[in-house]
């Protein structure tokens, strides 16, 4: 007769919920990592005839490599970071003054291009025509976000501004570099091997 190998379910129990829990610590770990990261390349400044960071492009990374919500969640460890006053803002800057400036806004507004990423991949999954889609919608709104911040901040500063003159300070400029770091952050999200990155 062959012998009946007998499993004992306490035990393939208590290995699955260690290997959950190995990859919830992971995925907190990452997470904080991309926070890191974003703040890094805040500090990244390319000169140009407009000046920009690589601040969009650590956004555009966390949320195609972690997905809309552990992308989001850095992106929120991110700005309580800077709000408490650590200097993870460009410039080595950081407090809520920075947010209440006149750019606070496209700041803010990363954590709304993390939602509307998260809710459009999380409905539509994350091939990657969803991804561009959802990235290109999520800049957009920051767009909207942080120039109609920008022009509130500005009026009761300095005094009124139109909005072309608005968007040609803080948004045409960027729209082309943008779109490459874009195009970039996916191309190293879908290069990274799956079984390296957590999502929670």
């Amino acid at each position: 007769m062959k012998e009946q190998v007998q499993t004992n379910p306490a035990a393939g129990s208590e290995m699955t919920a260690k290997k959950t829990q190995h990859q919830k610590i992971v995925a907190m770990v990452q997470i904080a990592l991309f926070a890191a990261i974003i703040a890094v390349c805040s500090w990244i400044q390319i000169p140009m005839t407009v000046p920009f960071t690589m601040q969009t492009f650590a956004v555009f990374c966390a949320l195609a490599t972690l997905g809309g919500k552990g992308g989001t969640i850095s992106v929120l460890i991110y700005i309580v970071l800077g709000a408490v006053g650590v200097p993870v803002f460009a410039g080595f800057t950081g407090g809520v003054g920075i947010l209440f400036g006149t750019t606070g806004g496209y700041i803010i507004g990363f954590l709304f291009t993390g939602l509307l990423y998260w809710l459009i991949t999380h409905f539509l999954g994350d091939k990657l025509p969803v991804m561009i889609l959802a990235l290109v919608l999520g800049l957009a709104v920051c767009y909207a976000f942080g120039t109609a911040w920008f022009m509130i901040v500005y009026a009761k500063n300095s005094g009124s501004v139109g909005l072309l003159t608005a968007l040609g300070w803080c948004v045409f400029p960027f729209i082309l570099p943008d779109c490459v770091k874009m195009a970039l952050a996916i191309l190293i999200a879908k290069r990274l091997p799956k079984r390296l990155i957590q999502r929670v």
